[in-house]
C-alpha cells in the first residue's frame, strides 16, 4: 500500500504561480512512476503531467505545456508540480498519483494509487 498527501493549494490570481506536493509514504515500489491529475467543477478529472522514477521522462497535457514543471525527489519520496501563469481554467481539484511501472503510460491512462486532491483556485 502507499499513502499520497497533496498539500500547496490555495488561492491565486490569473497571472501568479504555485507550487504542490505530494509526499508518498509506503511501499517505495508503489511510486515508480508519479503524476497529477485534476478535477475541475462538473468536469471529469483529466491528466496533467507525469514523471518516471529516474525524472527522465516527463509528459504533459497540451493544456499546461510550458506552464507547468513536474519533478521529484526520491529521497523525500515526493514528487512536485510547479504551475506557472496560471489562468481561471486551470481552477480544480489537484491529485497526486502513482503506479508500480517504470513507463509513465499506467501513471497518465489508469494509476492505481490517488490522493485525497488539494484545492486550486485561480482568480480572474
Amino acid at each position: 500500500q502507499v499513502q499520497l498527501v497533496e498539500s500547496g493549494g490555495g488561492l491565486v490570481q490569473a497571472g501568479g504561480s504555485l507550487r504542490l506536493s505530494c509526499a508518498a509514504s509506503g511501499r517505495s515500489s508503489s511510486t515508480v512512476a508519479m503524476g497529477w491529475f485534476r478535477q475541475a467543477p462538473g468536469k471529469e478529472r483529466e491528466f496533467v503531467a507525469a514523471i518516471s522514477w529516474t525524472g527522465e521522462s516527463t509528459s504533459y497535457a497540451d493544456s499546461v505545456k510550458g506552464r507547468f514543471t513536474i519533478s521529484r525527489d526520491n529521497g523525500k519520496k515526493t514528487v512536485y508540480l510547479q504551475m506557472n501563469s496560471l489562468k481561471p481554467e486551470d481552477t480544480a481539484v489537484y491529485y497526486c498519483t502513482a503506479a508500480s511501472s517504470y513507463s509513465t503510460y499506467v501513471v497518465r491512462v489508469m494509476p492505481p494509487n490517488w490522493g485525497q486532491g488539494t484545492q486550486v483556485t485561480v482568480s480572474s
